[in-house]
């Protein structure tokens, strides 16, 4: 299997350089030059574990990492996760919950994040060389990310999130982490802005040369690859339904695309529901065909506030037909303007995605009433994903929603929720008191790379 980037400037790669690279060196988004087909493979693999499923389709998309140390890497990466199906389905009321938050930051991130650094290190082992890790978070994606590499040789990582735009227990898990190859910087703006540093720097070709940046941010296609398992894990558990809708609470689009990547290999996933909170650019362009910038709103589904989506790109790919032309017309129409659109009104139109949004009113309703009529409680994010799942499901086809993080991480949202509740985890708990580490800075590219120039390897 090889690599491509969605741009047309970069073609060819292997799965390890693919993963090194990160974001491709001419600004698109790296993806497999083919999506196999595993429609006649699904009927073998209905007895694996989560760990034996993940090996096999992995292996998929994998040629130059042995089957035995992709075996290994696999095993390992799911080692620490406190559910022996590492990511179990439950079933609430007339739905089921696909519960993915299982692993050692309690946050669907891990699920990708732990695999993805250990691969950096078996890579990075093998080339005898390191690697600075620079990355942006709403809220999960930073501390999954530390947790990942926290420790490891030959790697520093250095995360960027908005000041006091994430909640209170995720800048506690960054910020406690004493391990001396961490770093965490505090932007003073939006998660967009943090990823618009992110992008600059990666564009700064001769720096990131210099300093052997890598991505884990979902730009990162090992990500991509990582969370496809879980959707075929989850049709196994629902009993291999002959058809099913899957609700899918998404801001960077990372997650949804996975879905959409299991849906063409061959899964039978009847539609994606894509759930927005107010920041709903994504929802609104699969309504409309129009992709266009609005103002962050900051909301009670943090990791949800953005206006850029940094894997659309990659489902922009296979919407233009593979046309890397159009592709970069498309971003650069956005980039320069705000807005750009596709026309949805074809024929060969994929209709894959239904997609809807809601408020933080209806939000904290949904948590309420789950919780009052099921006595089960779900985080802000999940909530989305139920309440647009629940308004768009078709009846009598099997709906499944991803439940992204452990509601304990969202105390805030839970007791205005549900007043006077309160809801813990044990190693949430393990944080308080703990010394914080974090650098406050502006949104500035100077600055942050010339904090990497100070702490960075080389």
């Amino acid at each position: 299997m090889k690599y491509r980037s969605s741009r047309g400037g970069v073609s060819g790669l292997g799965f390890r350089d693919a993963v090194m690279m990160g974001l491709a060196t001419d600004g698109g988004l790296l993806i497999p030059h083919d999506i196999p087909d595993v429609t006649d493979k699904l009927a073998s693999w209905s007895s694996l574990t989560f760990q034996e499923l993940a090996i096999n389709i992995m292996a998929e998309f994998i040629d130059d990492i042995p089957f035995e140390d992709l075996t290994l890497l696999v095993n390992r990466s799911y080692a620490r996760f406190n559910h022996e199906k590492v990511t179990p389905v439950v079933q609430v009321g007339d739905f089921h919950l696909l519960e993915l938050y299982h692993g050692p930051t309690l946050a669907f991130k891990d699920i990708a994040l732990q695999f993805l650094g250990n691969v950096f290190e078996y890579i990075l082992d093998d080339q005898q060389s390191c690697l600075n890790i620079l990355g942006a978070t709403s809220g999960d994606t930073g501390s999954a990310a530390i947790e990942g590499v926290r420790g490891k040789s030959n790697i520093n990582i250095f995360i960027l999130f908005p000041e006091g735009r994430t909640s209170p227990v995720q800048e506690a898990q960054m910020t406690t982490v004493p391990d001396a190859n961490v770093f965490n910087i505090a932007v003073d703006g939006s998660f967009d802005d943090c990823q618009s540093l992110i992008k600059a720097i990666f564009s700064d070709m001769p720096f990131k040369q210099e300093y052997q940046l890598g991505a884990v941010n979902s730009v990162n296609w090992a990500r991509v690859l990582a969370q496809i398992v879980y959707y075929f894990f989850a049709w196994y558990e629902l009993d291999k339904p002959k058809t099913f809708d899957v609700s899918v609470p998404t801001g960077n689009f990372g997650d949804i695309f996975a879905g959409y990547l299991a849906k063409r290999m061959g899964l039978p996933i009847r539609k994606l529901i894509l759930a927005t909170n107010q920041n709903d650019i994504l929802a609104r362009f699969f309504q409309t065909g129009v992709y266009k910038r609005g103002d962050v709103h900051f909301s009670e589904s943090p990791a949800m506030d953005i206006q850029v989506s940094s894997n659309f790109e990659r489902y922009l790919y296979y919407a233009l037909d593979g046309s890397c032309e159009e592709v970069s017309e498309f971003m650069a129409d956005f980039l320069g303007e705000g807005v750009a659109r596709l026309d949805f009104n074809t024929s060969e139109f994929d209709d894959s995605f239904l997609a809807g949004s809601v408020d933080d009113t209806e939000t904290l309703k949904t948590i309420r009433s789950l919780y009052e009529q099921h006595n089960y409680l779900v985080d802000p994010h999940t909530a989305v994903g139920i309440s647009v799942g629940n308004r768009l499901r078709t009846p009598d086809v099997p709906l499944l929603s991803l439940s992204t993080a452990h509601p304990a991480k969202f105390e805030g949202a839970i007791s205005k929720a549900i007043p006077g509740h309160i809801t813990s985890h044990e190693s949430l708990e393990a944080l308080e008191g703990l010394p914080k580490r974090k650098k406050r800075m502006g949104a500035e590219v100077g600055q942050i790379q010339a904090f990497i120039r100070q702490h960075g390897l080389r």
